[in-house]
């Protein structure tokens, strides 16, 4: 199962987070994906692109770059964006207790991103935030003979 590389770009403002589920949902239409899988794709993938929607362009907008392909079992995202540098894969494990004791909105979706998919690596390349996420799929996996 591979597919090539389809790719969107779209403004860093909220209301393209409709637009990013569409095209993560005409992406994964077709492959051998869970509901569980696909919600977890989605929402590893809109919690990055809200984080970057939110924080990597103070007082202006900019852009956000998504790439989705195939390569066997596994489905790979790269999210790209030009606002201030940031390492996702550098952030702490949340203290939940503590967060939930003060009762904090927020301070997750990092977290939560990392937890959902089988990879998350981060390289600041050419100016750019660039975030690669892979998401093994189980029905991918040929059965196993016994």
């Amino acid at each position: 199962m591979n597919r090539a590389a389809a790719s969107l770009e779209v403004p860093s403002e909220l209301h393209e987070i409709d637009r990013i589920r569409r095209f993560l949902k005409k992406n994964l239409k077709g492959l051998p994906v869970s509901e569980e899988e696909h919600y977890q794709i989605e929402l590893a993938v809109v919690e990055i692109c809200l984080n970057i929607i939110h924080y990597a362009y103070p007082g202006t907008k900019g852009q956000i770059c998504l790439s989705f392909w195939t390569e066997g079992p596994e489905v790979y995202l790269e999210i790209r964006d030009s606002g201030l540098p940031f390492d996702p894969t550098s952030t702490r494990t949340p203290d939940l207790e503590e967060l939930m004791r003060q009762q904090k909105v927020g301070g997750f979706g990092i977290y939560i991103s990392r937890e959902l998919m089988d990879g998350f690596t981060y390289r600041r390349e050419n100016e750019q935030n660039i975030l690669l996420m892979h998401k093994r799929l189980a029905k991918a996996e040929p059965e196993s003979s016994v």
